[in-house]
């Protein structure tokens, strides 16, 4: 299949280099550039340092004077434009009509393990008009459909780099995307076993402390029990709940409380009950 992004006389040098580098994030090569406003836009120092290293997109770019020139091999044209018009194509997100676009040429099958015929001999072309009067509609309505980016109501402006970015990117998404790879090794979960030897452990170190009474333990430990369970617990977490658990146990010691001088030899009577006479 076909990509290829088209930006008409655009005024701003910085905005080529930055669209190369949309661009180059998402898997795509195919700039054209139509009348922009320098003729050495592709060169210029902005446009380089813009670029951010995707340079063989700029090396690869072409400048053409007119937009039938940047058509060649395109069979659906898409128009970028925020400014509604009374007639033309029909108004879309990105991507509800991607959707629709592929799910209609998807319907031709290919040669096997090659995907649909149809869709292979697409030339798709995205069409962005200029950062100072946009798109003209005669070239707005030459286009198979108009793609408008949800954004703020009161605040809609898009930088055109920026709507570069957000439509090959969900062109990307649409063809399949690219595949997520986490830098952070997997966690082990726990297993029943081992989170039901933490909550014994914990079950000691609160009747330690004084939490838990066995005499009435009421739902305290089936309540810890359910929380964990919904905590979908990883093993290295067990070991730092029995660490806690370990470090309650020793403070609620006698030997503990001896040596920190916390014992009272006449405690308080449990709340409820009347003193002595």
């Amino acid at each position: 299949m076909q990509t290829r992004f088209i930006l008409m006389n655009t005024s701003h040098a910085g905005n080529v280099g930055a669209a190369a580098r949309a661009l180059k994030t998402m898997g795509f090569h195919d700039l054209v550039l139509v009348a922009p406003r320098w003729a050495n836009v592709l060169r210029r120092e902005e446009t380089i340092q813009r670029a951010s290293g995707a340079l063989d997109v700029l090396a690869g770019a072409r400048q053409v004077e007119r937009l039938e020139q940047a058509l060649e091999g395109i069979t659906h044209l898409c128009a970028t434009a925020m400014t509604p018009r009374d007639f033309g194509p029909p108004t879309l997100t990105p991507r509800a009509h991607f959707e629709t676009l592929l799910g209609q040429h998807r319907q031709q099958p290919g040669p096997a393990g090659q995907g649909s015929a149809s869709v292979q001999q697409m030339g798709v072309a995205f069409l962005f008009g200029s950062e100072r009067f946009g798109m003209r509609n005669e070239d707005v309505y030459r286009c198979h459909a108009c793609l408008s980016i949800p954004t703020n109501p009161e605040f809609g402006s898009l930088n055109l780099a920026a709507a570069v970015q957000v439509i090959a990117y969900e062109w990307r998404l649409a063809l399949g995307g690219f595949a997520v790879h986490s830098a952070t090794p997997e966690p082990t979960l726990a297993d029943a076993d081992q989170v039901a030897g933490m909550l014994a452990h914990w079950e000691e170190a609160l009747v330690s402390i004084g939490f838990l009474d066995l005499q009435a333990p009421k739902k305290l430990i089936p309540r810890l029990n359910q929380l964990f369970n919904r905590a979908s617990l990883t093993q290295e977490e067990i070991h730092i709940l029995r660490g806690i658990a370990k470090l309650m146990s020793q403070a609620g010691s006698p030997a503990h409380a001896r040596a920190h001088g916390s014992i009272n030899p006449h405690p308080p009577d449990p709340p409820g009950r009347l003193p002595e006479a």
